[in-house]
């Protein structure tokens, strides 16, 4: 039996795919994509083996990587192998928008549900994975699939009500950090840099600022009061910042982002 048997391998699936292939080799690992073909190129490329839909549902942990459109039917597919099933497993969702209890509801039984968002940096091993469990999920078996995605980047256990706030944040948020890496840039270029430099320096400094968050603990706005000399430069940039409403709007985007995901969940 496969220890993770996943169903979606599109851009998101892929990529945890890949993740997951770091410490799993072989038959620990099956890939399905519903016959299209990505699952047996994906396999041979990270040295595991593929099949269908109902093979994947026969895993420990069945990952379930396809869009939210589509869960419904892709989850009460597998319904009927899952019935026949005796021994324990562990459905996972990765959709957006998607109660673990509707996951349970189709697929037909208190099955036990974990429910992740993976942001786009878990494709390079960077990523945050937001994880939330039911109440048939045992804190062991949480984090034994914690650990699972360990090489995807951080996990963040998260109660299943904070978990469209969280996403809001990680989720929405590479889109935003690539707003202003962009926006850098063009500052870097508009002072004479060329655009290759310019955009090295700005990825490699929000790269950069981010592990020294992470690994020392200490608040960004004292890292931010640190770079702050008086009357220097960089007090000059942050001021034409505030100017302008950059916190402010980035707080707007983060909660814009929320409302519409509770929209799109009526």
């Amino acid at each position: 039996m496969a220890k993770i048997g996943m169903i979606g391998v599109g851009n998101m699936g892929g990529a945890l795919a890949r993740a997951f292939a770091k410490t799993l080799r072989g038959q620990e690992l099956l890939l399905s994509d519903g016959g299209t073909g990505r699952e047996s190129a994906l396999a041979a490329e990270l040295g595991c083996v593929s099949g269908t839909n109902d093979d994947a549902a026969l895993a420990e942990f069945v990952v379930l990587a396809v869009k939210p459109q589509v869960m419904e039917r892709v989850v009460t597919g597998i319904a009927p192998v899952l019935a026949q099933r005796t021994d324990s497993f562990t459905l996972v969702t990765i959709a957006a928008g998607l109660t673990t209890a509707a996951i349970s509801r189709w697929a037909g039984g208190a099955y036990p549900v974990i429910r992740i968002m993976p942001n786009l940096p878990v494709s390079v091993g960077q990523g945050t994975v937001l994880l939330s469990r039911d109440e048939n999920v045992k804190e062991e078996k949480a984090q034994e699939f914690a650990a699972l995605l360990a090489p995807a980047g951080l996990v963040l256990p998260m109660a299943e009500a904070l978990i469209d706030a969280g996403s809001a944040v990680s989720g929405c948020g590479p889109a935003y950090a690539c707003l202003f890496m962009e926006a850098l840039a063009d500052g870097g270029v508009a002072c004479g840099m060329t655009r290759a430099d310019a955009l090295r320096c700005a990825a490699q400094t929000l790269l950069g600022t981010a592990a020294v968050v992470l690994e020392t603990g200490i608040h960004p706005a004292q890292l931010k009061d640190n770079v702050c000399s008086p009357g220097g430069t960089t007090i000059a940039g942050v001021r034409a910042l505030e100017q302008g409403g950059f916190r402010a709007a980035s707080m707007d985007a983060v909660e814009a982002a929320y409302r519409r995901t509770l929209e799109l969940k009526k």
